[in-house]
């Protein structure tokens, strides 16, 4: 009976000492670290999330390229009975302009775009006009759109979404590419090329 008073005064006598500094230095230590990993883990997310707007903007312009590419544009003349016309093919000419126009409207912040904007080559049937393409949110990216060629093999186009998220001044790349094959056929890149993606 005694041993157990004893052992029940050595419990008592731990339980109210209370915690070493040893001790609370090795939690603060451990909260310290989850917490800088949560802070990166969160600038991570933040960062992907806006870049998925570059990501599938570029989806979309090469998709209606593609489009675009494979509409007939035929001779609007009347035929003669017996004639045939051929079908032709061809890529949207370059957009003249980027949009924005300028870098420095989407550094470390948005740009909301005209429509006027995406449609500056209406009249020539050309660029975001010909692609039929725009955006209407406010974007964190400058598009531009260059057509390399219009028809033969090898022609093809190249689609750039560059951004500034953290406002450094040094842009980030996001392209992708279109060529015409030898059976001409438009064929688009299977992925981005991303330079500095978080940039």
């Amino acid at each position: 009976m005694t041993t157990g008073i004893v052992r029940y005064a050595l419990r008592a006598r731990r339980r109210g000492r209370g915690f070493t500094l040893i001790e609370l230095m090795i939690v603060v230590a451990i909260v310290g670290i989850l917490s800088v990993l949560a802070a990166y883990g969160v600038q991570k997310y933040v960062a992907s999330a806006k870049t998925a707007e570059a990501r599938s903007a570029l989806g979309q312009i090469a998709r209606d390229a593609a489009t675009a590419y494979e509409k007939e544009s035929m001779s609007g003349s009347v035929l003669r009975t017996g004639t045939s016309t051929a079908t032709a093919r061809q890529l949207c000419a370059s957009a003249s302009t980027s949009v924005p126009a300028a870098a420095a409207s989407i550094m470390g912040r948005k740009y909301q775009s005209k429509v006027s904007e995406w449609n500056v080559d209406a009249a020539g049937n050309s660029g975001f006009a010909c692609l039929k393409f725009s955006i209407d949110q406010p974007q964190y990216y400058m598009y531009s759109y260059a057509a390399h060629g219009s028809s033969s093999p090898g022609d093809g186009f190249t689609a750039t979404a560059r951004g500034d998220l953290n406002g450094d001044g040094v842009l980030s790349l996001f392209q992708i590419t279109g060529s015409i094959s030898a059976q001409y056929a438009l064929n688009v890149a299977p992925n981005l090329v991303e330079v500095r993606p978080d940039d």
